[in-house]
């Protein structure tokens, strides 16, 4: 709430003339007022006053309490009945703030928000613990996608001990991965009802006990069936960690998070065979999935010790919820104004439909989404290549075969760390910055891709030193990592009001395509050989080629003509020139869709 409003808002709370503002109080000032001028009671842990009523009504506003009243013992003088001053030893209620409208009726509540130095407002939290928590979400992130691939160092022994063909061990990736496709319908609008800690815990607690229950399969189809519910339950911190930095850092203070957040998800996948490879071959594969059962409940551990609730909206819920059984007044979130009281199933539904709605009906979400999702499936069809490419046709151990993901493994850090310097490019662009901004990277990648993919299929033969195949896949890690987060933080400036169903829809095609390009890795390698097998990808990275350059040079028209991308621009135009009260306007409008 603006100034304007706080001041002129106020009511005249005695007879005598009353400032315009308290926050204009001296020391001396607000003493005289608090002990005999009239009825406020301030509260110095709150920066806060509450004007209170003779028949015990109050609203709130701001003040600066001085240091001798630094106690939950309130002065409140009753300058109406007896006059005289008297101690209430019960706090009045909130640390967070209350707008000035609404009278605390079912037809007209108080409005709950926090106010800007709340410390319980997880923006506001010490930069120590922001990044501690940073750190067990990007861990949480790792551990999934570790798990989802470490599976497959355990291909030999495994095909071995069920008999089974490499296209239904295969199915073991591909259903991990398509369970992570519901993570976005589900957990994301859950989080949203519920916040990010209830369901950190609960899934977590599935996914060690269905990690646990991989280890002791005794069938094959039993082994599918935990791996496609572990992927659904990990889709979860794959969904909602990323909200939980955006919960903790402001944009501007967001890059280098999410810079190294984004190591996760691809540091995960291509680390796990190396891991799974050489516990397979030490002491089987059973304790592969044991290793991961103990490293994800480490960190659900953990994370239940240190990591609060940080959904803002959530926290208000609670806040308010609090207040208004202390008070026997009305209070509401935020949150519970704009939404009213919708249903967990229409916000399900609505996550639903969203998402399919954006992605084919806005040809900038499509373009960069298929990208990515293309990205995404030859990541993990190298999962299942590279077994080919250098246990099979090399003889390698499962171990050692695990070590060819190293090239990849370190393409993708040194295109973090470029993503990390750019990010200062990006800075001093300041409000000239537009979305297309975000895409120079990507047009860098987009060329090292095809660069990486083709060497490294017309280097993998047998005859050819094993160094120089690996080496060479460096490029398309590299280039993934900068066409992946380029593409996606397009996608965020450019859809802003609606990011977390465009995030939603590209979650859901990647996973699509993450879990179909497994499934004929092992007959297209057979049947074209290593080389040609391995250029299958790369015609699709050069058929992609042009895309991040057409979007730079004529994205800002095609947004213009895109639907709910002109939506975004005109409401974020309209926030940066009406007052805040607007933000309201932004939830309805995004509501509406």
């Amino acid at each position: 709430m603006d100034e304007e409003r706080q001041s002129t808002d106020e009511p005249n709370l005695s007879s005598r003339t009353q400032p315009s503002s308290l926050r204009n109080y001296r020391p001396l000032a607000q003493l005289v007022n608090f002990i005999g001028h009239s009825p406020i009671a301030c509260r110095s842990e709150t920066t806060h006053y509450y004007r209170v009523s003779s028949n015990g009504q109050y609203g709130a506003g701001y003040c600066s309490v001085i240091p001798p009243f630094q106690s939950r013992v309130f002065g409140i003088p009753s300058t109406i009945h007896s006059g005289k001053t008297f101690l209430r030893t019960e706090p009045i209620p909130t640390q967070a703030y209350i707008s000035q409208n609404g009278s605390g009726t079912i037809e007209d509540p108080f409005v709950v928000e926090f106010r800007h130095d709340d410390p319980r407002n997880p923006m506001n939290f010490s930069p120590a613990r922001k990044w501690l928590i940073t750190a067990i979400g990007t861990l949480s992130v790792f551990a999934i996608t570790l798990t989802s691939s470490a599976y497959t160092g355990s291909a030999e022994k495994i095909i071995a001990e069920f008999d089974v063909s490499s296209e239904v061990f295969a199915l073991g990736i591909s259903l991990f991965v398509l369970g992570f496709a519901l993570g976005p319908a589900l957990w994301a609008p859950l989080s949203e009802l519920y916040g990010r800690q209830i369901l950190f815990i609960i899934t977590h607690a599935f996914l060690v006990a269905f990690v646990a229950a991989s280890a002791g399969c005794k069938s094959m189809a039993s082994l599918l069936v935990f791996r496609f519910l572990t992927g659904t339950f990990g889709a979860s911190p794959l969904t909602n960690s990323g909200g939980l930095i955006a919960d903790l850092f402001p944009p501007a203070q967001r890059g280098l998070a999410m810079s190294i957040f984004a190591a996760a998800p691809f540091m995960g996948p291509v680390l796990g065979p190396l891991l799974g490879g050489f516990i397979t071959i030490t002491i089987g594969w059973r304790w592969v999935q044991a290793v991961c059962c103990i490293f994800i409940g480490i960190v659900w551990i953990v994370g239940i010790i240190l990591v609060p609730e940080t959904y803002g909206p959530v926290l208000l819920h609670k806040i308010a919820k609090h207040d208004s059984r202390k008070t026997r007044k009305v209070y509401i979130s935020v949150m519970e104004r704009n939404n009213g009281g919708v249903k967990v199933s229409e916000v399900i539904a609505k996550a639903l439909k969203r998402p399919w709605i954006l992605l084919f009906r806005e040809p900038i979400v499509l373009i960069a989404s298929t990208y990515m999702a293309i990205l995404y499936g030859t990541i993990y069809m190298f999962i299942g290549a590279f077994p080919i490419v250098y246990e099979q046709s090399r003889g390698w151990n499962a171990g050692i075969g695990g070590l060819a993901f190293l090239g990849l493994a370190i393409g993708m850090l040194i295109g973090l760390i470029y993503t990390m310097i750019d990010n200062g490019r990006y800075k001093k662009l300041g409000k000239m910055a537009t979305p297309e901004s975000r895409l120079p990277p990507a047009m860098i990648g987009a060329i090292a891709l095809p660069i990486g993919m083709f060497a490294f299929a017309w280097t993998n033969s047998p005859n050819i030193h094993w160094s120089a195949s690996i080496i060479l896949s460096a490029p398309f890690g590299f280039g993934a990592v900068l066409v992946f987060l380029s593409c996606l933080n397009y996608l965020l400036d450019a859809y802003t009001i609606y990011a977390a169903s465009v995030l939603a829809a590209g979650a859901m095609l990647r996973s699509f395509f993450g879990a179909a390009f497994p499934l004929f890795t092992t007959q297209m390698y057979a049947n074209l050989g290593i080389h040609w097998a391995s250029s299958i990808p790369a015609f699709l990275t050069v058929a992609c080629l042009p895309f991040p350059f057409v979007m730079y040079k004529y994205g800002a028209e095609l947004r213009m003509k895109c639907k709910y991308a002109q939506e975004a621009a005109v409401m974020m135009a309209h926030l940066q020139t009406e007052a805040p009260g607007s933000l309201e306007a932004l939830d309805e409008e995004s509501s509406s869709m």
